[in-house]
């Protein structure tokens, strides 16, 4: 292991990282493709879901209040104003009032499923390339494995050089295809992490709103 990081870093500082990655054969290709999926997914997440509105205790508060006066016409019109998940959810509550509370909760929790389905997006994607990509990089090793010993097989002398010399490039698609792999499964942890963040709110408003119209708060 020792000798293999010797090599590794005496070959890197004899060429440049670019001309080193694209030792690693075709597979260099797939990889970087899936990088670039990763980049873009998780960009597009992080951005939409810090961009979405959010509602205060303030808001709900007077929204109780609408909902205690009657005035049920107005609270849609407030949960209009907002447009967020939160007051798309709180919605649905409002357009079932009269209905059994059980109904009211049912119809709730479907909306917040349709929010969550927003929200997940491509997040899955991420936790496939987290495992597809070391699995990738594996196989472009195995592969260049394969076919150093066949070379060997067919010459007449075994030296070090035909072995270590083939051996570190085969191994760069495993060191990169792991590379991709934490990085995709970090940022899909973070994701989801993000979204069961915000659903609890979700829910931490739904149960107020339950609360309201059973005339417990």
């Amino acid at each position: 292991m020792i000798i293999a990081n010797v090599l590794l870093f005496d070959v890197i500082g004899k060429m440049s990282f670019y001309d080193l990655l694209m030792k690693g054969g075709w597979l260099m290709g797939p990889l970087f493709l899936l990088s670039l999926i990763s980049i873009f997914i998780f960009g597009e997440r992080l951005y939409f879901l810090y961009s979405q509105k959010k509602i205060d205790q303030v808001f709900f508060e007077k929204l109780k209040d609408l909902v205690k006066e009657g005035k049920i016409d107005t609270a849609l019109t407030l949960c209009a104003s907002a447009d967020c998940s939160e007051t798309r959810i709180l919605t649905k509550g409002l357009l079932n009032l009269g209905k059994p509370i059980r109904e009211i909760h049912d119809q709730m929790e479907m909306e917040g499923k349709l929010e969550v389905h927003k929200y997940d997006g491509n997040i899955y994607f991420l936790g496939v390339i987290a495992s597809v990509a070391p699995m990738m990089g594996f196989i472009g090793t195995i592969s260049g494995v394969i076919k150093i010993f066949y070379n060997i097989s067919l010459a007449d002398n075994i030296s070090i050089s035909l072995i270590s010399g083939g051996l570190y490039e085969k191994l760069i698609t495993s060191g990169v295809g792991l590379g991709i792999g934490i990085i995709a499964y970090i940022s899909y942890h973070y994701l989801n992490h993000r979204v069961n963040t915000l659903t609890e709110k979700w829910e931490f408003y739904s149960l107020r709103f339950i609360d309201l119209i059973n005339n417990k708060i």
